[in-house]
């Protein structure tokens, strides 16, 4: 047996912090497994636990922001008790509260997640529990508690007690009504043994997880305290059994007993444990044992070897070891010699493994083991070259996990290898958090992997160097974390089914791009600055969009008409505006699309909702349709016309509007026509034209009311001049009169010196000015029914306005008010009759412009 130390994946490996090189054959060639020297930081079971129970609580209870308070690191005393009573999840961690009484609580009925760590707590009063009857999360660990507490509550979920200073793993008799208690973490570095009785009262509890212990060794088990759990799944031991592997035996025999199908032990072998013997030796007997997990803990290549023995002959389907630190204590390194028995191993992990010795360690074993892997799992372990043998020796792998690594396009493809086949079943294969760089070497290489489906480049270091040729087979690509830009998607295959480029610096989405992916189903461009959504987005086979963690203000309805498949829309932690825009979006769109609602959804602006979750942002229909308002506004405005127009007609409203017209008219033409006639002066206001039929209304209301509001009238049955013609009298009134009224009626009509006054009014309104006529109309008379000669009067009639005398006393005030207004003009310009007359033939009338 040759030991390749001078193979050119050595001398590469020995320029790096590790790496990996091995040739491993069914003749048994000695490798160098070489493995960075990696600082790894040996996390606290109870804090990774405490993180990933965070989480799930989270989920479980909040609807609203709002309802969240992070009230840790405040230096309270005490719990404030101002709490809002929409509280549903409190946290009061890393204060100095070393007492919980009820008062606080006592508004807190829809509190769902109380976490109260690190505060020196010491005692609760049972009356916190009776006011919060909907807890369903409480997290007390990392206190001074002296006694597990008596704790009832029929909701509760998931309950931590772990690392507080009570002597004892015994259970209360309250918690037998924990019916729907599903993980439960009990763990105090004073508590040093276990009872048999201890766990009693959780007989018939429907416990799914249990984590038990606080990292200490310890000094008594009495065998088949844990057998007593019927329903567990899943068993997390955090206990040190350095000084008695017989112990450890006990227990593995109670936790078959259990029928737990999932195992995690926890620095169960602390650094400076000297592990002989084969305390792992009943793996070979607990058929119910499917997945096993082996974290923070010293591994020796001697214990190594007997453990892994174990694991052959055993029913275990996943191994995972996390966070290890391998040594090797023998001077042949690894050994493993290859059992004749039916292996059922399909999946190993190695997340985080810290080599205590600067040098390669040497691995003797054969790829025949581990042939039957499906998927493995090498992460955080400074590998920068992948083994050769390892592509074309594993034909039934389908998964591969070399994130958190050191590899580069090299260093994964390295050029001194040669191989048949590259990964022959390989399907999914991520490379995350390692070095690669160029995606036109990559996309050439992918073409090696016959069967690859899904590529992981995230969080790497990609280029966009050139163009990119894709094997049809490969449907999954995700270039998440790396700065590529809008330009990205020309460098991506249309047979791309699932792409993520979350993070990758893209600001926007067109239709031309996505056009290039007929069958995509799935994309993520989260964490991006993308601000619009197109409305003429279309993509007929999508089914997951994730935009969340973008600029997005608003989406649009049109948006998801494009989108007729889609299932699951991830849009949370976007500056979404409360208004309108958003209307559609919070009060019509399926939420069940949604899967991140309503806890991610929030209001940026205006400035008065800043902070107001989505889901409680209120606004109508009516003021946001537009179609709706109208459809509600012609109505009323019709409705509203109506009684108007209705109450219009009553009041008379017509013949009013009728008078404010000829009121408005006439001071209209009297400004235009005011400079002119400055110097223009009459005799009269006006000329009265009659029948003397009608003398009766002219001489008691007419005549008196003007004449005594001081207006001068010309009346002919007055101020006709004796002896002279009749017609010289008629036009010489016309003349030195401002305006000619005429009183309309049927016997006007049919007077025929009636006539000759109108045709010599007409005459010089004509010749001077077209508003010196005033009708007066005594009583209804209609253009049609004057007679022949009367064809100008028909004309004046439809073209001028006249006035109606009312009957009504009311509306006579209104048409005095109209009759003088249209009199008051020729006030300033009233002189003497005989200067008047002197200065009529040489001044000539201004005529009117409109």
């Amino acid at each position: 047996m040759e030991v390749l130390e001078d193979s050119p994946e050595g001398r590469r490996s020995k320029g790096a912090r590790g790496g990996i090189s091995d040739g491993l054959t069914q003749i048994r060639t000695i490798v160098a497994f070489l493995i960075g020297t990696i600082a790894i930081v040996s996390l606290m079971k109870s804090d990774c636990l405490a993180l990933k129970e965070d989480e799930k609580g989270i989920k479980l209870c909040v609807t609203s922001r709002r309802g969240m308070k992070d009230l840790s690191h405040k230096s309270l005393t005490e719990v404030p008790s101002n709490l809002p009573n929409e509280t549903q999840y409190l946290d009061i961690s890393y204060n100095s509260i070393q007492r919980l009484t009820g008062a606080p609580f006592s508004r807190l009925s829809q509190l769902c997640f109380l976490k109260v760590t690190h505060c020196g707590l010491q005692e609760i009063s049972p009356s916190v529990f009776s006011h919060t009857p909907a807890l369903k999360v409480l997290n007390i660990s990392y206190n001074d508690l002296p006694i597990i507490p008596d704790i009832s509550l029929k909701h509760l979920k998931i309950l931590d007690l772990a690392n507080n200073l009570y002597n004892s793993y015994r259970i209360p008799a309250s918690f037998q009504n924990l019916t729907n208690l599903h993980v439960l973490s009990l763990g105090s570095r004073a508590a040093l043994s276990v009872n048999y009785n201890d766990f009693d009262l959780l007989m018939n509890v429907s416990l799914h997880h249990l984590v038990l212990g606080a990292g200490i060794n310890w000094q008594k088990y009495d065998s088949g305290a844990l057998a007593k759990f019927k329903s567990l799944q899943r068993i997390s031991l955090f206990a040190s059994f350095c000084r008695d592997f017989g112990m450890f035996e006990n227990v593995l025999v109670d936790l078959n007993v259990t029928g737990a199908t999932s195992l995690r032990f926890i620095t169960v072998f602390p650094d400076n444990c000297n592990v002989s013997g084969n305390p792992f030796k009943s793996l070979t007997t607990m058929p119910f044992i499917q997945n096993l997990t082996i974290e923070n803990m010293w591994i020796n290549s001697s214990f190594m070897e007997a453990f892994l023995k174990n694991v052959w002959l055993s029913s275990l389907y996943d191994l995972s070891f996390v966070n290890i630190t391998y040594n090797e204590d023998t001077l042949d390194g690894f050994q493993f010699r290859t059992i004749n028995h039916t292996i059922n191993l399909c999946s190993i992990t190695f997340n985080g493994v810290n080599h205590y010795q600067y040098k390669y360690p040497t691995i003797n074993m054969s790829f025949e083991a581990i042939s039957n892997l499906t998927y493995l799992k090498f992460s955080g372990t400074g590998m920068n070259i992948l083994p050769c043998n390892a592509i074309s020796a594993l034909p039934s792998l389908e998964t591969l996990d070399l994130s958190d690594n050191l590899l580069t396009d090299s260093g994964f493809w390295w050029f001194q290898c040669s191989y048949t086949s590259v990964f022959p079943k390989l399907r999914q294969l991520s490379l995350s958090k390692n070095r690669f760089i160029s995606l036109s070497f990559i996309s050439e290489k992918t073409y090696q992997m016959k069967t690859l489906e899904s590529l992981d480049l995230s969080f790497n270091s990609i280029s966009l160097d050139g163009n990119c040729s894709w094997p049809a087979h490969l449907t999954d690509l995700s270039l998440g974390n790396n700065n590529l830009g809008n330009s990205v998607f020309q460098y991506l295959s249309p047979n791309f089914e699932r792409i993520d480029l979350s993070k990758t610096g893209i600001t926007a989405i067109t239709q031309e791009d996505l056009s290039q992916f007929p069958k995509l189903t799935h994309l993520k461009l989260s964490s991006n600055s993308i601000q619009v959504i197109p409305t003429d987005l279309m993509a007929p086979a999508l089914l997951s969009l994730h935009v969340d963690q973008n600029a997005i203000t608003s989406i649009s309805k049109e948006v998801l008409a494009g989108l007729p498949r889609l299932q699951t829309l991830k849009a949370g932690s976007n500056p979404f505006v409360c208004s309108c825009d958003s209307h559609w979006f919070v009060t019509n769109l399926n939420k069940s699309l949604l899967p991140d609602w309503p806890l991610d959804y929030t209001c940026s602006t205006p400035p008065s909702f800043a902070g107001l979750s989505l889901s409680e942002y209120k606004t109508s229909e009516l003021s946001c349709e537009t179609w709706l308002q109208a459809t509600v506004t012609l109505p009323v405005v019709v409705v509203i016309s109506a009684a108007i127009g209705l109450v219009f007609y009553k009041c008379d409203g017509v013949w009013y509007t009728k008078m404010l017209w000829v009121w408005i008219r006439v001071k209209k033409r009297g400004k235009k026509h005011s400079n002119m006639l400055n110097n223009v002066s009459y005799s009269y206001h006006a000329f009265i034209s009659y029948s003397h039929q009608d003398a009766g209304w002219v001489d008691s209301q007419l005549v008196p009311s003007m004449e005594d509001s001081g207006f001068s009238l010309c009346v002919h049955e007055r101020d006709f001049v004796p002896g002279d013609w009749i017609i010289d009298n008629i036009i010489k009134c016309v003349e030195s009169s401002y305006k000619t009224l005429f009183v309309l009626s049927k016997h006007f009509v049919q007077s025929e010196w009636c006539n000759y006054e109108l045709f010599f009014a007409q005459h010089r309104a004509i010749s001077v000015q077209q508003d010196c006529l005033v009708f007066i109309l005594l009583e209804p008379i209609t253009a049609e029914s004057l007679p022949k000669r009367f064809l100008r009067l028909r004309s004046l009639l439809r073209q001028q306005t006249y006035l109606e005398w009312p009957k009504d006393e009311r509306k006579q005030q209104v048409f005095w008010a109209s009759l003088k207004s249209m009199l008051h003009m020729a006030d300033k310009s009233m002189v003497l009759k005989d200067v008047a007359l002197a200065i009529s033939d040489t001044v000539p009338l201004v005529t009117d412009q409109v």
